[in-house]
Parts: C-alpha cells; sequence; structure tokens
C-alpha cells in the first residue's frame, strides 16, 4: 500500500511540474520611459538636497522646528482613521496575493465511510457485517500557460500599489496637520495684530477725545476714531472661529474627538526653512503616487498575460486512492487506484476572449497614459512650490518694508493731527493702511510656510519606493 500512494503521488507531481514549467503566455513588464527634465527650471537660487538630509529621516515636519507640531505629527500615523483604512487595504491586497498563488497548487480531499449491518433468522441468530472504505482524491489545474502565474504577478503588483496609496494617504495627512497646524499659528498671530491695533485705536481715541474737551476737533472725529476702534474688536473676537475650526481639524486628524484636543496659543515663526531639491530624476522613486501608478501598470501588464491564456487549453491533472473492505467474509481492505489528464478547449466564445485581451491591452496603455501624467503633474507641483517660495521671499522682504514705511506715517500722522495741521482722516488713513499692510505680511508669511510644506511633499516627503514593505508586513 505504501508504494502504491509513493508511485501515485510522484506520478501526479512529476507530472504536473512537467506541464507547468512553460513560460506563461503574455508580455514580460519593462518600465515605459517617462518625461524627466535634467533639471527645474525654477531651480534659480537653490542648492540641491544631499543623501542622508532631514528628507531622508522620514519625519520632515521637524524640519520647521517647532516642538508642538512635533508632538502632533507622529500621532497622524497612529490614529488617523483614513490611515487605518489604507492599511486594512494594504493587508486585503497581500491576502489576494495568497489566494492567487494557492491555485499553483493540487486540491487534495479526504472521503471515509464505515457501515454495520446485519440479518436476523428465526432461530434466533443474526449475522452482522461491517463494511468501510476510505479515498484520497486530488484534483489539479495545471498552470501551462501561466495565468496563475501572472494572476499572481498582478496581485503582487496590487499589493505594492496598495502599500504606495498607504504611504501617499499617510503624507497627505500629515501635509493635512501642517498646512491646518500653520494656518492656526497664522490665526493666533492675526489675533495679537489686531489685539495690538486695538491698543493702538484706543490710544487715537484717546487723542481725539482729548482734542474734542479742548475744542480743537469735531465730535464726528470722536465717533470715526470710536466705530475704527470697535471695528478692530469686532475683528479679533472672530480670529477665533478660524481658530477653533483648525484646531478641530488637527483633532480629527489626529484621531481624536475635538473636545479632547487643546493647542496653546503660539504665533507664527519667522524662520522658514530651505528645503533642498533633488535632481529631478530622483523624483520618480521618491514620491508615493508616482510609485503607485508605476505599480499600476506592472499590475495591468500581467493581466494580459491571464486574458491570453484563454486562447489555450485548460489542463487538469485527477486521480484517485482508496481502500475498501467488508467483514463478511474476515476479507483484507483492497486498494484502488485512478488517475487521468483532461483537456478543455474553447472552440468558439463569439469573439469573447479576443475582446478580453483587446480590453486588457487598452487598459495598460491607459495606465501608462496615467503614469506619465502622474510624473508630469509631480513635476509641475515641484516647480510651483519652488517658484512660489521664491517669489513669496522677495514678496515679503517688501512688505515688511511697507509694514516699516506704514508705522512711520501713523506716527506722523498722529503727530501732525495734534499739532492741529492735519486732520483726522488721515490719522485713520495711515492706520487703516498700516493694518492693511501688516496682514498681508502675515498672510504672506503663513503662505512660505505653506508653500513649505507643498514643496516637501512634492518632493515625497523623505519617502521612496525602498521603504514599500516586503510581504507580511
Amino acid at each position: 500500500m505504501r508504494c502504491v500512494w509513493a508511485s501515485y503521488g510522484s506520478g501526479l507531481i512529476i507530472a504536473g511540474l512537467s506541464l507547468g514549467s512553460c513560460a506563461p503566455v503574455g508580455p514580460d513588464y519593462a518600465k515605459p520611459n517617462a518625461p524627466v527634465p535634467a533639471q527645474y527650471k525654477e531651480i534659480k537660487g537653490w542648492k540641491l538636497g544631499e543623501p542622508h538630509d532631514y528628507l531622508d529621516k522620514g519625519d520632515w515636519w521637524t524640519v520647521f522646528g517647532d516642538a508642538e507640531l512635533n508632538r502632533l505629527e507622529p500621532q497622524v500615523a497612529i490614529s488617523n482613521q483614513t490611515i487605518k483604512a489604507d492599511e486594512a487595504n494594504y493587508r486585503e491586497a497581500q491576502s489576494l496575493i495568497a489566494q492567487a498563488r494557492a491555485s499553483l497548487f493540487p486540491d487534495l480531499t479526504l472521503d471515509g465511510s464505515a457501515t454495520r449491518s446485519g440479518t436476523g433468522t428465526g432461530g434466533g441468530k443474526s449475522t452482522a457485517t461491517s463494511t468501510g472504505s476510505l479515498t484520497a482524491n486530488a484534483s489539479w489545474d495545471l498552470d501551462v500557460w501561466g495565468s496563475v502565474r501572472r494572476t499572481i504577478e498582478s496581485k503582487e503588483a496590487g499589493a505594492e500599489v496598495s502599500a504606495a496609496d498607504l504611504a501617499n494617504a499617510r503624507l497627505s495627512a500629515q501635509s493635512s496637520l501642517a498646512t491646518a497646524y500653520f494656518e492656526l499659528r497664522e490665526t493666533d498671530s492675526l489675533h495679537d495684530l489686531l489685539a495690538d491695533t486695538v491698543k493702538q485705536y484706543q490710544h487715537s481715541l484717546d487723542i481725539t477725545q482729548n482734542q474734542y474737551k479742548a475744542g480743537t476737533t469735531a465730535r464726528s472725529d470722536v465717533i470715526t476714531a470710536q466705530a475704527q476702534l470697535l471695528s478692530a474688536q469686532a475683528q479679533e473676537i472672530n480670529t477665533e472661529v478660524a481658530r477653533r475650526q483648525f484646531e478641530h481639524a488637527i483633532a480629527v486628524l489626529t484621531g481624536k474627538p475635538p473636545a479632547e484636543l487643546s493647542i496653546p496659543h503660539g504665533a507664527l515663526a519667522h524662520n522658514i526653512p530651505n528645503v533642498p531639491p533633488r535632481l529631478p530624476s530622483t523624483l520618480l522613486e521618491r514620491r508615493p503616487d508616482i510609485v503607485a501608478a508605476e505599480r499600476a501598470m506592472k499590475e495591468e501588464n500581467a493581466l494580459i498575460g491571464v486574458a491570453m491564456a484563454a486562447y489555450y487549453p485548460d489542463i487538469s491533472l485527477s486521480g484517485a486512492l482508496g481502500v475498501t473492505g467488508t467483514t463478511a467474509k474476515a476479507s483484507p481492505a483492497n486498494p484502488a487506484w485512478s488517475i487521468g489528464l483532461s483537456m478543455a478547449q474553447t472552440i468558439f466564445n463569439g469573439g469573447l476572449t479576443e475582446a478580453q485581451v483587446a480590453g486588457a491591452k487598452a487598459t495598460y496603455e491607459a495606465s501608462v497614459a496615467t503614469y506619465r501624467q502622474t510624473v508630469l503633474t509631480a513635476f509641475q507641483q515641484v516647480e510651483d512650490e519652488l517658484a512660489a517660495m521664491r517669489i513669496l521671499a522677495a514678496q515679503e522682504k517688501v512688505q515688511i518694508e511697507a509694514v516699516t514705511a506704514a508705522r512711520q506715517a501713523v506716527q506722523i500722522a498722529l503727530n501732525e493731527y495734534q499739532a492741529g495741521t492735519q486732520n483726522f482722516t488721515t490719522v485713520v488713513t495711515a492706520e487703516t493702511t498700516a493694518l492693511s499692510d501688516e496682514e498681508s505680511a502675515l498672510t504672506t508669511r503663513e503662505q512660505r510656510y505653506l508653500a513649505s510644506v507643498s514643496l516637501i511633499v512634492a518632493l515625497g516627503g523623505g519617502w521612496n519606493a525602498s521603504k514599500l514593505p516586503t510581504e507580511g508586513q
């Protein structure tokens, strides 16, 4: 019996391996070319980054040197629910690989039965019989044309797409938090600016009231100063609306209910970091969305082979080995076995196979176009943010000079008003201009921070394709 089992199993395995050793049908994947410039157009004035700079460390937000931001950012990867959903999607993609690989192996089943029966006679005697059988069945759909192997290839690429999507979701959530955080800090700075403005306007009101009491100015000047003060106070109060909204958004990004997070007041700092870009060619491996698009091409390419395998017959092996026995005659168990090869070939299906192959090729070609468009969009984003960083820096420099001049104009106007050589309208105009210039300078600084975040994200945020997890991670 043992020899029969060994012979049967060996024959099945040898036959399966012999028939399944053919090269898979369909095109092997080759990464298409992508439009990569030799250098960035907007690189003027920038120094290229070196290996092992802060972008290679992953925690890209630390470049801003903000302790509160450094405390909040790590919570995104741990608690953000959108990221958790993408993590689950990646685990599902891994399971699809295991499911596809299972098709490479035979299915084995075991059937058994046992019965006992008896008959009686009029004399009180009875006869009992026991019958039993045990059968092992095997079936193996042979991957002669590589359909299963191409399916595995597509699922592996699909899992890499899912892993890159997960990295992209993590980077997106991190950048959303950084953006909301700097917007919150800009709101805090605006609140401080308006608080100082309220003090300035109160000072102007005091001067106007003194002038009115002295009989050197009209009552209308006092009312104008009061209206200006109340307007600034209303704006100061209104900043709390935006601040609360940004704080709530940050809470949700870190996986917390808004009620559980309070961020202390703090101004927007002036030390905006320099973000060193790398060579354009490195961007293809540093952005998860580009890597996802590239792996999607590999996935679709493999599915062409799956579709083409339908042109060829399905070949399968099957066999059974069993024993039966009965105690009626005290006979020994009798072995029985069978082994067979079957083939099924579609003769006519109305052009279905041709249409499926054509569809698979078209889907692959669409993925190539999507990949190249993703690359182009990525370079556009880098160029946009490089230009924005340079232009906004120049704008802020001029804006600061405008603020200095506006403050001097306010002081001169107040002095002339107190001296009686200027009307109060000039003071109001100067103060309004000063507030507008200071708000513009603050907005420009915020835009520089947001452009820094956007540039880091456009450069991949410290991620690269080598960080794609291996199977089982």
